[in-house]
């Protein structure tokens, strides 16, 4: 700790990341990455954007981006909002739209930076329990159960978990909490879930956050974005404005559009996700795991009788790495990324070697 720190900086305990090795022949299953490549078409655009416009500024409105994705989800232009990554656009959306006098609210297993932006930025939180069999109850984000919130976010499908909310639920949330702002941050939507953002034009409290790190293979590229109405995008403007006019490059806009464009290339490669999904969990079953319902590119999964930290050691020394949380009511529990078919099924016999002995 340094003397020279303001006062907040002692406060924070940061998020911490899943682990990113530098070992050969890993097989990685920790990070929720997708295990396929880009589109073709997304090093086409880069490529093409290394040129001699790389000295000016990018346009600091993303027009171009804004509009492919608007085209893409079905909204307009001026009901986007893009930033550096989502987790970007979810630190502005705290700030803008998530700090009023009543807390905030979201389930107590959830993306863990969610509570990270609340101490940076001061906000008052409160978590609702998930239920035995870690899903969300729509009747705890209701004010007749909980009292009213100050605002809501949660994950659809959740994270860690992978567990999803149908459409007509997250509308019972939203159309039952009028008077506050519903975050939904649909990060792995696109690998089972139902997105809700055709209800923005109906809901003025409701904001969809998506990200391109997933389903379009963009992890290392930084893009995403939310959709709401143009005064919930007005707030997120005026943020992003007062932190970085230029949130988004040339060469990831390039990329961006390109993988929005290629709707071929980004249905093949989320249906040969989910299939592997259904073959994976099927064999961690046939282990004696027991997985959770998934609608995301990862599973949820803990074994009756092993303990998952020495699973998951046991596969570390096998050079096959998966997420594991030291948290209450989870640890368990391990978070394990769906792969190719092939790490899938190497996965699968290290697993069956452990267990055998």
């Amino acid at each position: 700790m340094s003397r020279f720190w303001s006062p907040v900086v002692g406060t924070l305990s940061p998020y911490v990341p899943g682990e990113q090795p530098k070992l050969q022949n890993l097989v990685k299953l920790n990070t929720n990455e997708h295990p396929y490549g880009p589109s073709p078409r997304v090093l086409d655009a880069i490529r093409s954007a290394c040129d001699d416009t790389l000295k000016l500024y990018p346009d600091p409105s993303s027009d171009r981006l804004r509009q492919t994705i608007a085209g893409t989800v079905g909204v307009q232009p001026g009901q986007v909002f893009v930033g550096n990554g989502s987790d970007e656009v979810l630190a502005h959306v705290f700030l803008a739209l998530l700090k009023h006098e009543r807390p905030l609210r979201f389930p107590d297993i959830t993306y863990s930076f969610y509570p990270v932006y609340c101490g940076l930025y001061g906000i008052e939180y409160e978590t609702v329990p998930l239920t035995p069999d870690f899903r969300i109850d729509v009747e705890d984000y209701l004010p007749g159960r909980q009292g009213p919130a100050g605002a809501i976010i949660f994950p659809n499908p959740n994270a860690p978990t992978g567990c999803a909310l149908s459409a007509a639920e997250v509308e019972r949330i939203v159309a039952g909490n009028p008077d506050a702002v519903v975050v939904v941050d649909e990060a792995y939507v696109d690998f089972g879930g139902e997105s809700v953002i055709p209800l923005v034009d109906r809901y003025d409290n409701l904001l969809v956050v998506q990200t391109l790190s997933k389903s379009r293979s963009l992890a290392g590229l930084r893009v995403g974005f939310a959709v709401g109405s143009a005064q919930l995008i007005d707030g997120l403007e005026r943020v992003k404005n007062s932190f970085n006019s230029y949130p988004i490059d040339r060469l990831a806009s390039a990329g961006a559009v390109a993988a929005l464009e290629d709707v071929e290339y980004f249905e093949r490669t989320r249906q040969a996700v989910i299939q592997t999904r259904s073959r994976m969990t099927a064999g961690l079953e046939s282990l004696g795991f027991e997985v959770l319902p998934s609608a995301a590119n990862f599973v949820f999964a803990r074994h009756a009788s092993k303990d998952a930290a020495g699973l998951a050691a046991a596969l570390r020394e096998r050079s096959i790495i998966v997420r594991h949380f030291r948290h209450e009511r989870i640890d368990q529990f391990l978070r394990i990324t769906v792969g190719t078919d092939e790490q899938c099924e190497l996965l699968l016999q290290a697993l069956a070697e452990v267990l055998q002995g």
